[in-house]
């Protein structure tokens, strides 16, 4: 029988640690890798595990999230159960209230799955850098006939103590959560490893409807999945831990281990965006058969122009998108967005550049994100002296400088979408 599977994408964090990358915007719709969006990978994993029934559960800064969801996610066939909807906070609590955790969430929207009548349900959140087949995380859960499954992301027990981990037996059954502790249970036969839990969920839809119901309840509850609501699961429902690792991706080398990255912090966004522009990148865009979809605009081709000895157009070991010009400037190690301008002499090394920024003559970055539609004048230093740079930006624990358009003296555009 083919499961009737419903999607939950949580995309209402604010961010705060992007700041101030999620200054206008939400966490889910910060750009990244020059075309794309945080959520655009759960969204394409979703879409390629033949997942096409989607809510998409907005709330902080939502604007340039629905701007990108309208732009290149809205879809839908003859079928009614193809579908991608964004859905704000519905206010559907006593007090009228934003949600309060991720099962608040889902309970605000529990018309959406007595309408839909799925099987199955799945919870996302849009956080996070990662490929998966969602489809082979559902067939496990139908193997061990559970009602809930959690994804689980084995990670060095160095780590415990910032995570939420799963215990659990050798054949998978989960036995005990611990919430960002030193000293939590390992892997079954792996003492260096722990299980740490990806906020990722498959669950079988009465089991859900009767959990998010008696938390209701709770006065001394959260209303979070991971915190509440599965800890007290354990004895009274068959909770199971799907192990990441085992998940295969069509396109890619099966013994390659799947790239997961938590970019909460604009170092790990910084790193992650790293990952991809390398030789071999651990994170491969263009494994067709498993493709990144985004919003699709109307770009032409990227453009290097001048071939003189010091006027030279050229990009190495770099990610460079529609509508750029390189016009005589030099790009090493770097990710640019759409429509960026380079001019010629500048030099951008190891830096990630969003969309519609313009580099001038001279001009030389490095170690740097730039925001939207930031201009750089002609014959600036930026990454070179961090005293000097920690005046006008915001600069990371270890050297990341932020150039952000409201915080910089220099002429460019306050919009920032």
């Amino acid at each position: 029988m083919q499961l009737k599977v419903l999607a939950f994408v949580l995309a209402g964090g604010e961010g705060t640690r992007l700041y101030p990358l999620t200054r206008e915007r939400a966490k889910p719709a910060v750009p990244f890798g020059g075309k794309y969006r945080i959520v655009d990978f759960v969204l394409s994993n979703l879409v390629n595990s033949g997942i096409l029934s989607i809510y998409v559960l907005i709330q902080f800064r939502s604007q340039s999230l629905l701007q990108h969801l309208s732009d290149g996610w809205q879809f839908g066939g003859i079928l009614k159960s193809e579908f991608l909807v964004p859905v704000p906070a519905q206010m559907r609590t006593e007090g009228k209230e934003w949600y309060r955790g991720t099962a608040d969430a889902i309970h605000q929207n529990l018309n959406l799955i007595e309408q839909s009548r799925p099987d199955i349900v799945v919870v996302f959140g849009a956080d996070h850098i990662y490929r998966m087949n969602i489809r082979a995380m559902i067939e496990y859960h139908e193997q061990k006939r559970a009602h809930v499954t959690v994804a689980a992301l084995p990670t060095d027990k160095k780590f415990a103590k910032d995570f939420g981990v799963i215990e659990a037996t050798s054949s998978g059954r989960i036995i005990g959560f611990h919430e960002k502790q030193a000293d939590a249970p390992t892997m079954p036969g792996d003492p260096d490893r722990v299980y740490a839990s990806m906020g990722n969920y498959v669950f079988s839809t009465e089991m859900l409807l009767k959990m998010i119901e008696e938390d209701q309840h709770d006065p001394d509850s959260s209303h979070d999945f991971g915190k509440d609501i599965l800890p007290k699961a354990v004895d009274r429902a068959e909770l199971f831990a799907y192990n990441f690792n085992t998940n295969p991706i069509p396109g890619e080398d099966p013994d390659k281990a799947p790239y997961w990255r938590d970019v909460g912090t604009l170092d790990a966004f910084y790193e992650a965006n790293m990952d991809i522009r390398a030789i071999s990148p651990e994170l491969n865009l263009f494994n067709r058969q498993w493709p990144l979809r985004t919003a699709s605009y109307p770009d032409p081709p990227a453009k290097f122009a001048f071939d003189e000895e010091d006027r030279r157009g050229q990009a190495i070991d770099s990610v460079i998108s529609g509508g750029c010009i390189i016009s005589g400037g030099q790009i090493r190690d770097s990710v640019l967005g759409r429509n960026v301008y380079v001019h010629a002499r500048a030099e951008i090394d190891a830096c990630v550049i969003f969309d519609n920024c313009d580099i001038g003559r001279n001009a030389k970055l490095r170690h740097c994100i730039l925001q939207k539609n930031v201009r750089i004048p002609e014959g600036s230093m930026i990454g070179f002296d961090l005293e000097e740079d920690k005046k006008r930006y915001h600069v990371t624990e270890s050297g990341i400088v932020v150039v952000d358009g409201k915080r910089t003296p220099m002429q460019l555009s306050t919009i920032i979408v």
